[in-house]
Formats: structure tokens, C-alpha cells, sequence
């Protein structure tokens, strides 16, 4: 592990979950994310890839899932940080907004840092309660 790698995942880790905690996803996309960024979720479906690529592709998600979700509490725990990636630990309370249903969503992000910028993000769902 460099100093100088852990350093710069580190600034970018501790930025990204600053905007989180503020409720500024996108802000943290539009600063800290590669152009050319690959986002993997656990699942996906044919509207909603499992696995997209590029900064435009990841805006679009996003905006989708502000625009569908109603979060009443957001707790953001990290990030921990290793040489060129970092995790972050999310607890939503959120109601999907086309069906009403309002559900408790927990999830483990894994994020790697290339050149100063996340170049891929992979999300990870809890199971069970």
C-alpha cells in the first residue's frame, strides 16, 4: 500500500461521503466520478441494467431513483478506506413512490479510485434482517 494512493482514495472517500450525508448524490457524481465510470448493482432488469458505464448513464440512474424514492432518513457510515478502494455503509427509510410502499433499504458500496476520480462503484444488498 503507497501513502501517496491511500491519500488520494482517501480525499476522494472522505468528499463523497460528505455530499452523501448533505443529500447531494449528484453533486458528488458531478465532482468525483469518471467519465468513463462503470456502476454494478446486484440486480438489474431490462429498463434498469445490473452493470452501466459512463457519466451520463450514472446521472440517469440516479435522477431515476431520486425521482421514484421519498427518503425519510439516510444514515451514511465510512468510509473505510484501503489503497485504491473505500467502502461505505447506507441505511435508508424510504417509500418507492409508485407503489406507496415505504421500506428500510441497507447496502455496502464498494468504490475504486483511479487517477483522483471513482472509476467503478459496486453495490452490495443485505439479504436478510
Amino acid at each position: 500500500m503507497t501513502t501517496a494512493t491511500t491519500t488520494a482514495t482517501s480525499a476522494v472517500a472522505e468528499e463523497l461521503v460528505a455530499f452523501c450525508r448533505a443529500g447531494r448524490n449528484m453533486d458528488a457524481i458531478n465532482t468525483l466520478y469518471s467519465p468513463d465510470i462503470v456502476s454494478v448493482e446486484s440486480m438489474g432488469n431490462e429498463q434498469m441494467p445490473r452493470e452501466q458505464k459512463g457519466i451520463d448513464a450514472i446521472r440517469q440512474k440516479n435522477q431515476w431513483w431520486s425521482e421514484n424514492n421519498e427518503v425519510h432518513s439516510a444514515t451514511v457510515d465510512g468510509p473505510f478506506v484501503g489503497e485504491d478502494k473505500f467502502a461505505v455503509y447506507y441505511n435508508y427509510d424510504v417509500t418507492f413512490k409508485p407503489t406507496g410502499q415505504r421500506t428500510p433499504m441497507e447496502e455496502m458500496a464498494l468504490y475504486t479510485v483511479k487517477d483522483g476520480k471513482v472509476a467503478r462503484e459496486q453495490f452490495f444488498y443485505r439479504t436478510s434482517p
